[in-house]
């Protein structure tokens, strides 16, 4: 790409955009960059992409930051992803798994409530212990208790045997109850009983005392929910861990997406497809365009819907990159969660007239000298920047800085082009131009 590509300016919330007429080409939030663009700041809050050369995909976004000095704990967790949300996760799950607290975990599906579960197992005291997982809105109601707590043998009709139940099965460990929310009413008693005594009763049995640990998850609003008893529901967060959508930390949309692709293609057999450092440019832009899809797509379905996708193109690619139709279609017809829609618009037209000299050496400096951004920026028509500078006692074009000027002052910037070009006042592109066309003349 470009080694000048974009210019970025940030001043009081928003940010600038610009590019010179001579760098790579540049999408910013889909759209292809034509002339200067400013950002808002509720955009920089959503995050806006930029494609640069389709080959770099970037995400400009405004975020929260976190003390450098908090070192991250080392977690045998999978969780992905290097925003200060994820680190602060990251954080929030080590100081609850030292814990013996039972804790709820609220999140939209698909934002990976399981694994913070199973995160929390894996780095506590009580990782020795089983991980038993119970979904809630699976169990009827009539079946809940002895699924929940377990029966003696003739407890009730079919009940040949003792049956134990998944709070005995989690004894020393943790029970993870799923889709809390959707616990049957009829249950809701019972358990709140478990919670606070550590006690359970089996169908037709007598009370057993346990050692367990609770973890529920939900993406129900249970404060708002007239079957869920409010007793239960402010024992089960005691603790609480509430999971943001993939869309409000996208930055982590990029590492997720290249774990998701690094794992399906290995379990495939094609973990060769990938590109690397050194892999062909052309290679690399193929897969550039697919992370620009995916970050720009709005993920209603979160982590789980990326892992999915990801899966769904490692099984289709075969000797190269490939698109399954229905995926197409979905991050196609699928509106982009960012557009730069706060345009600055040239002023109109000003002749030769209105510009004083110091005025325009205002303009030119603002503009690094290059006289088609000074055009932009001032609504001044290009072929009028060049007839000022023409007449300016100061300014000069690249071309006709004197030899002995131009060798001294790249000596002393120590061949830095770019300080060169603003000591001397000229254009950055047109000094790159002159020093190519000496390298050519010189060969």
């Amino acid at each position: 790409i470009s080694r000048n590509a974009l210019e970025i300016e940030y001043h009081d919330g928003s940010v600038r955009l610009d590019r010179a007429d001579s760098a790579c080409r540049c999408q910013v939030g889909g759209v292809e960059m034509t002339r200067e663009i400013t950002l808002s700041g509720d955009q920089l809050k959503a995050g806006v992409v930029i494609f640069l050369a389709h080959r770099v995909v970037l995400l400009l976004r405004e975020t929260s930051t976190y003390s450098s000095i908090d070192i991250e704990p080392e977690l045998s967790s999978g969780l992905v992803g290097s925003s200060p949300y994820m680190a602060m996760l990251r954080r929030h799950i080590a100081s609850l798994a030292e814990s013996k607290s039972d804790v709820l975990i609220r999140g939209e599906t698909g934002t990976g409530k399981e694994l913070v579960a199973s995160a929390i197992h894996a780095n506590s005291a009580s990782v020795n212990g089983k991980l038993v997982s119970v979904n809630m809105s699976a169990i009827p109601a009539a079946l809940a208790p002895a699924a929940l707590f377990g029966n003696e043998k003739g407890a009730f009709t079919g009940a040949d045997s003792t049956g134990v139940g998944y709070f005995e099965q989690a004894a020393g460990g943790l029970l993870f109850l799923d889709e809390v929310g959707d616990t049957p009413v009829e249950i809701q008693a019972q358990l709140l009983r478990a919670l606070q005594q550590r006690e359970i009763q089996p169908v037709g049995g007598r009370v057993r005392r346990l050692e367990f640990r609770v973890v529920a998850a939900t993406d129900a609003a249970l404060d708002e929910s007239g079957d869920f008893k409010a007793a239960l529901r402010h024992r089960l967060g005691a603790c609480e861990i509430v999971l943001q959508a993939l869309r409000e930390h996208p930055e982590d949309i990029g590492e997720l997406l290249y774990y998701f692709l690094q794992q399906y293609l290995s379990e495939a057999g094609k973990g060769e497809l990938l590109p690397c450092v050194d892999s062909d440019r052309f290679l690399i832009a193929s897969w550039a365009e697919l992370f620009h899809k995916f970050i720009q797509y709005a993920w209603p379905g979160n982590v789980r819907q990326l892992s999915n996708f990801a899966q769904q193109v490692a099984l289709a690619s075969d000797r190269a990159l490939q698109l399954p139709p229905e995926l197409q279609r979905q991050l196609r017809d699928k509106e982009p969660r960012a557009q730069p829609d706060e345009v600055v618009e040239p002023t109109p037209n000003r002749s030769r007239a209105d510009i004083g000299e110091d005025a325009f050496l205002e303009i030119m400096a603002n503009a690094g000298y290059e006289p088609a951004r000074a055009s932009r920026l001032s609504g001044i028509p290009r072929t009028t920047i060049y007839r000022l500078i023409e007449s300016s006692t100061i300014l000069q074009t690249a071309s006709q800085v004197p030899e002995g000027q131009l060798v001294e002052v790249l000596s002393s910037c120590g061949g830095d082009i770019r300080r060169a070009a603003t000591q001397l006042q000229v254009s950055m592109p047109g000094l790159r131009s002159r020093l190519r066309t000496a390298a050519k003349i010189g060969r």
